[in-house]
């Protein structure tokens, strides 16, 4: 078939009318038009108004130049080369149509729209651009830019590029590290060991952490325990390959979303965590349990992993693996329990503390949920029929017996120093199980000594249980810090670690009675209270401290507490009611100061905020809170230290034992972060006020400690337990006595006990912390209070009311208590709410003008 282009007809070719249909219609080849390359269908020529240039491609070998290009103007051929032939194309080469002197056509008016030369000659490029053969833009030319927010947006091959890219760097990371991490030795806690704790002067204090495992074979722990575990913890774990990768990415998802840190690990993953690495939370920990469970999934049976990770396992109480637990929690071998009792044991390894029932009762609720998750799981899974489930009961957990390593004071000491770094994020209830630790506390031996040596002398050596059955109910706990450090130097948690479990020093259960009432003192000082009249609050101020007077400016519920022994007191100054814990004034004084900013200016002292009971109402001032003794020591340490409070810390130094060298972790220093809780103002004026209790008030027997103090007495409600909170400029401590049955539980009144009709904060327990005290500061010179009170704040003697009174008495003025009413009516102060409730009873008016009776001789103003 030959490349040469068709010859036009005899006559040339004729028009043709782009209206009419030629033959073939609309889906026939179109012909080759003027300036197309033959044998190239549309391809187009050199585009309508555009010149040929120079240096054109040159024709074919043994071919003429190319139809439709003719020379261009001005130049001839070239030489020794014969001038093209101008083929017929049938267009006339003179001048062209009318207001076409070039010779173009009119555009849409022939087959071909070129550019003529005059001569004829000129390239054609088919239909003009309006007829209805318009031609396709020409290969090769630009695309049009993208222009405003369009250049923002990626382009498909930039999302397929970076895709690829992705894929190819997580294969090789996925590669690199499969051959890079190899399966490592067991580690440390595997085989682990104790956690050596110290004295402050590095003498032993205890050693304890041991771990309790006895590994035993998978054939020995029952289907059902087994089958627990998994619908525990990983139910597909016989089809998986050693990890989850659909589980990571949810909890991934649902901790990013803020439903909670989930874990994602499977079974081989936590053992390779727990055998082969550590309870580090890092990010090269957690790409290395990845790895290793995913080689050690193919390296290993299934069997195999679920033994080992039976046995490496932390169920609570000091015990690692099923055998241990079955013994700590059943007192049985792991063969031996039942279905009820191995599907407890699989609930435990979610959060051991949290369903320890045996450790603590008010677990069983949630340990009993856990339970019944367990099990049914296990009827989904086809592991346990539906009647069986339903006839299982929630097993009888053995209560916690602590080591006899941790007697005396060392079990005590071990539990509050535990709690502390557990609570600072230092290390996890697992790390300290496992071991391996050396802990340097703040506790010093010879006060830890002190401690338990007055405790012994004024409370022990008095009890006679044999005869006496309230004795029996005696319990004691103590704390002693150092205001200037915040060091914690002693605690006294109880007659022995392993005969009462329960911290006493910690414990969060009783009332503290009246020792709350400096509280709300510090709090009207520090916040510039007034009274119901409008009156600023200072030590001398008069309330009346008539016994179940109904306090004035409270919106609540009415509420008229009664004094100690029902006691009347009359107009009081805040001083002497503190002295002798008047109730009736220090629940007005709530009010007056509001009760909101008491409990605010308590937690700011040292109670936690989750203090039970710390509730803002007028009985706050009453101490209804169940703070332990050391969140007590920690307030009163604060008021000390002039209201300036930093952390209180149990803890000197954590190292971890490793045989290539000690790590020593981080950990928040005593003292740090120290801030004013309240002005010095508010503190000095409490302390103040404070020494009056040790002076003449209830607490004398604390002035046996020889040297200035003060402090505050304080009673439990039914008298379950009394307190007393004391410091000097050195060492603040606070005593308790509590009333506990050792056989329920239960709190119980300490009336009658060591022989006494009422056991309350000015006896036993001022007579221990005066005991303590001395000798702790024996060798230590003597230092009086470095008071800053403020103007008006100075405790007035008698003689001094006296004379105040008196000029009174001649100008015709008197002090009134907060919230009385004037010869007018009208309350006293400018509260914005109105009292509610029934008034306190005010006596006849005198007539204008009449003298003032005469004044009894007490110590206090009394207002009529």
């Amino acid at each position: 078939m030959s490349d040469a282009p068709p010859q036009p007809p005899a006559g040339g070719w004729e028009p043709r009318d782009p209206t009419v249909q030629e033959p073939g219609g609309a889906d026939a080849a179109p012909a080759p038009a003027e300036g197309r390359t033959p044998g190239r269908p549309d391809r187009p020529g050199t585009p309508p108004g555009r010149e040929a240039r120079s240096g054109r491609r040159a024709p074919r070998s043994g071919t003429g130049p190319e139809p439709g290009h003719g020379t261009p103007p001005g130049e001839g051929p070239a030489p020794g080369r014969a001038p093209d032939p101008a083929p017929d194309t049938g267009q006339a080469s003179g001048p062209g149509p009318v207001g076409h002197p070039t010779g173009r056509r009119a555009p849409g008016t022939g087959p071909g729209s070129g550019t003529g030369t005059g001569t004829g000659t000129g390239t054609g490029s088919g239909p003009g651009p309006t007829g209805p053969d318009r031609p396709r833009e020409p290969k090769g030319r630009k695309r049009r830019r993208r222009t405003g927010w369009r250049r923002a947006l990626p382009t498909w091959r930039m999302l397929l590029g970076g895709l690829l890219l992705l894929v190819l760097l997580l294969g090789g990371g996925f590669l690199a590290g499969y051959h890079l991490i190899e399966i490592p030795p067991p580690n440390a806690a595997a085989t682990a060991q104790a956690n050596v704790y110290l004295y402050a002067d590095g003498s032993p204090l205890a050693q304890g952490g041991q771990v309790n495992r006895e590994s035993v074979p998978l054939e020995r722990v029952p289907r059902p325990f087994r089958q627990a575990v998994l619908a525990a913890e990983d139910r597909d774990f016989h089809t998986e390959p050693g990890v989850d990768p659909g589980a990571l990415l949810r909890a991934s998802w649902n901790t990013l979303t803020g439903k909670g840190t989930q874990g994602g690990s499977t079974i081989t993953q936590q053992y390779v965590k727990n055998y082969y690495l550590g309870q580090e939370r890092t990010v090269t920990r957690k790409v290395k349990e990845f790895f290793i469970a995913i080689k050690l999934d193919r390296a290993t049976s299934k069997d195999e992993i679920l033994e080992g990770y039976l046995n490496t396992s932390y169920y609570g109480r000091n015990a690692y693996g099923a055998q241990a637990a079955a013994q700590a929690y059943f007192g049985k071998d792991v063969q031996d329990l039942d279905t009820a009792e191995g599907a407890y044991l699989a609930s435990l390894l979610n959060a051991p503390s949290a369903y320890d029932v045996g450790a603590r009762p008010a677990n069983r609720p949630r340990a009993a949920a856990r339970w019944n998750y367990v099990l049914d799981a296990m009827v989904q899974e086809g592991w346990l029929s539906r009647p069986d489930r339903d006839a299982l009961e929630f097993p009888a957990v053995l209560p916690s017996h602590p080591t006899a390593g941790l007697a005396g004071q060392r079990g005590y000491a071990v539990q509050a120093v535990n709690t502390f770094l557990a609570r600072h994020g230092v290390l996890t209830e697992k790390a300290l199980a496992a071991g391996g630790y050396r802990i340097t506390t703040t506790l010093r031996k010879d006060r830890v000594d002190a401690f338990a040596e007055a405790v012994k002398a004024q409370v022990l050596d008095r009890l006679d249980p044999q005869n006496n059955p309230t004795d029996q109910y005696v319990r004691v706990g103590g704390a002693s810090i150092e205001p200037s450090t915040g060091k914690v130097v002693a605690l006294y948690g109880g007659v022995d670690y392993t005969r009462q479990y329960v911290n006493n020093a910690t414990r969060r259960d009783y009332q503290v009675g009246s020792t709350f009432k400096p509280f709300v003192l510090a709090a009207a000082v520090a916040q510039g209270a007034a009274t119901q009249r409008g009156e600023r609050i200072t030590p001398n101020t008069v309330y009346d401290g008539t016994n179940k007077r109904p306090v004035q400016g409270w919106t609540g519920a009415a509420y008229a507490p009664a004094n100690e022994d029902d006691a009347s007191y009359g107009g009081i100054p805040l001083h002497t009611a503190t002295d002798r814990s008047v109730n009736a004034v220090y629940a007005q004084l709530a009010v007056d100061v509001g009760p909101e900013k008491v409990r605010r200016t308590a937690i700011a002292l040292g109670l936690p905020a989750d203090t039970p009971d710390l509730t803002a109402s007028p009985s706050i001032a009453l101490g209804p809170a169940t703070a332990s003794v050391l969140d007590m020591a920690e307030a009163y340490a604060t008021l000390a230290n002039h209201g300036k409070r930093g952390l209180y810390s149990l803890v000197e130094k954590v190292e971890r034992i490793d045989p290539a060298g000690d790590r020593e972790l981080p950990l928040p220093a005593a003292g740090s972060g120290a801030r004013q809780a309240v002005s010095r103002a508010a503190a000095d004026t409490t302390t103040a006020v404070l020494r009056g209790v040790v002076e003449g008030g209830t607490g004398t027997a604390a002035r046996a400690v020889g040297r200035p103090a003060a402090g505050k007495t304080g009673t439990a409600e039914d008298d379950k337990a009394a307190w007393f909170a004391g410091y000097t400029p050195d060492l603040a401590t606070v005593v308790a006595l509590m009333g506990q049955d050792p056989k329920t539980g239960a709190q119980k009144p300490l009336y009658g006990a060591m022989g006494l009709a009422r056991v309350n904060g000015g006896g036993a327990p001022a007579e221990v912390w005066a005991h303590y005290t001395g000798t702790a500061l024996d060798g230590t010179p003597a230092r009086d209070f470095d008071l800053e009170l403020p103007k008006g704040s100075e405790i007035k003697k008698k003689d001094e009311r006296e004379t105040e009174e008196g000029t009174e008495e001649e100008t015709g003025e008197r002090t009134e208590e907060a919230g009385a009413e004037d010869a007018t009516g009208a309350t006293a102060g400018d509260r914005p709410h109105p009292a509610e409730g029934p008034q306190a009873p005010q006596g006849p008016q005198a007539p204008p003008g009449t003298p003032a009776p005469a004044r009894p001789a007490t110590d206090t103003l009394v207002i009529e």
